[in-house]
């Protein structure tokens, strides 16, 4: 971890948080979900690096320690897109292995689409493909308690999470995203509901992780994270047919929620996401929640260091 070297670069008027490890010629791009940041990717940035390649990790606009946007309530997607090539642009990348987790493998997708041929490769974890806006998913079928829902109501989960510190609030949402169910609150209750506070953090996840998770969303707070990517999924983005074209991996825990989204494991397990990724493989780890990377790390790097020796 010591030999993580970070800094803040000026990226789109923002001063954005990056870390780095390895001098490879081939670059890997890390791009992180919720409520996540640059150091859940600890284990597979040094695992690239000592396997040859030069490995970054960024936190996204007005998560960690990069700057808020001006106006955070009019974030989306293509700002995140933008960064990245402009990120590579200042960094003189000219191609970059992606892998995204969670709702950082949209961005991931929406720059092998809009910029194909600045990508090398494109990995995913948790998320198949998907483009935002309201051909995406199916907002209509979830339940109606659904945390995606609630936390797209403007102020719902600000008055949540403001019951509780920073910390509680990234220990509860880390205890129930490693479920295997859709986390779902009732009439009277929010989300923040559904954890008994005397469950314990998962084995993989030490108190000294969180206190690092802490001390990050504690500097940035929750404004932009609701933002992107809760308040803007639905927007249209004007992506019509999309397609990647790419060498592309989708690593799954068999045991992550989103399996329960509506469709979604039809869709992954039948290879209707082939038609917009032909170049797809798909491993499913039996074991693996929607953390795969931290819960599985030797697992889960090996699948990665495979991948970009192939291509």
């Amino acid at each position: 971890m010591e030999k993580i070297q970070h800094s803040h670069v000026q990226v789109r008027g923002l001063k954005l948080h990056v870390a780095q490890i390895g001098t490879g010629p081939k670059v890997v791009l890390f791009l992180h979900g919720f409520p996540e940041i640059w150091y859940s990717w600890r284990h597979q940035m040094i695992a690239v690096a000592n396997a040859g390649f030069r490995a970054i990790a960024f936190d996204s606009r007005g998560y960690g320690l990069s700057d808020h946007p001006p106006e955070p309530e009019k974030a989306n997607f293509k700002d995140l897109v933008d960064d990245v090539v402009a990120l590579l642009d200042l960094l003189g990348i000219n191609k970059v292995f992606l892998v995204g987790k969670d709702f950082g493998a949209v961005p991931a997708f929406m720059v092998a689409v809009i910029h194909p041929e600045r990508v090398l490769g494109v990995i995913t974890l948790g998320i198949p493909f998907l483009v935002p806006g309201p051909v995406g998913i199916q907002f209509d079928l979830l339940p109606k308690g659904f945390y995606v829902l609630r936390w797209a109501e403007p102020g719902r989960a600000e008055a949540d999470f403001g019951r509780f510190d920073v910390k509680t609030v990234v220990r509860n949402i880390y205890i129930l995203f490693c479920r295997s169910e859709l986390q779902v609150a009732g009439e009277n209750e929010e989300i923040m509901d559904l954890v008994d506070p005397s469950t314990p953090l998962p084995p993989w996840f030490t108190e000294e992780d969180l206190e690092v998770y802490a001390a990050l969303y504690q500097n940035s707070g929750f404004r932009t994270a609701l933002q992107v990517p809760y308040r803007c999924s639905q927007l249209d983005y004007g992506i019509t047919n999309p397609k990647v074209t790419a060498p592309s991996l989708l690593i799954m825990g068999e045991k992550d929620y989103f399996m329960k989204f509506p469709g979604m494991e039809e869709y992954m397990k039948k290879g209707i996401v082939k038609q917009f990724m032909p170049n797809l493989d798909i491993t499913f780890m039996p074991e693996g929640n929607h953390f795969v990377q931290e819960q599985l790390p030797e697992q889960v790097n090996e699948l990665i260091i495979t991948f970009l020796n192939k291509n």
